[in-house]
């Protein structure tokens, strides 16, 4: 088996994988809660229409301020719902395993013993074995 092909069968085995699995729940939770949906989507509606006031011609203060703090509380929903919250948390979950497993691609590709490449939590300094941020 090459590389490549070792590299899908990992695919594969992510998608079988607690964490992965965790997410997906949680993205369909997300896409079934229509109090949430519903928030995105004036959310994205009050974006456009504060970044339509910003571009006007006339520019009115007052209302430029009162379009962000209605942005701000928007955003506050959403991100304080219940099944973004968990989202959230599982995505962080898979992006911190993934982003081991590149620090482990990365490090072996730098000639460490992958067997010895510890987890890194934040950044150390040293970009030889990094997988990258985030």
């Amino acid at each position: 088996m090459d590389i490549i092909e070792m590299a899908r069968e990992l695919g594969k085995e992510i998608q079988k994988d607690a964490r992965y699995l965790r997410l997906v729940a949680a993205r369909e939770a997300n896409d079934a809660d229509q109090n949430l949906q519903e928030l995105i989507e004036k959310f994205n509606l009050k974006r456009v229409e504060l970044s339509q006031a910003i571009n006007s011609e006339e520019r009115d203060v007052d209302k430029l301020t009162q379009l962000d703090k209605e942005l701000k509380d928007l955003y506050q929903d959403v991100m304080t719902n219940d099944h973004m919250i968990e989202f959230n948390a599982a995505k962080q979950e898979l992006d911190d395993a993934v982003s081991f497993v590149n620090q482990i691609l990365m490090g072996s590709v730098n000639g460490e013993d992958p067997a010895l490449i510890e987890k890194q939590v934040g950044c150390g300094g040293n970009c030889a074995s990094c997988g990258g941020c985030h």
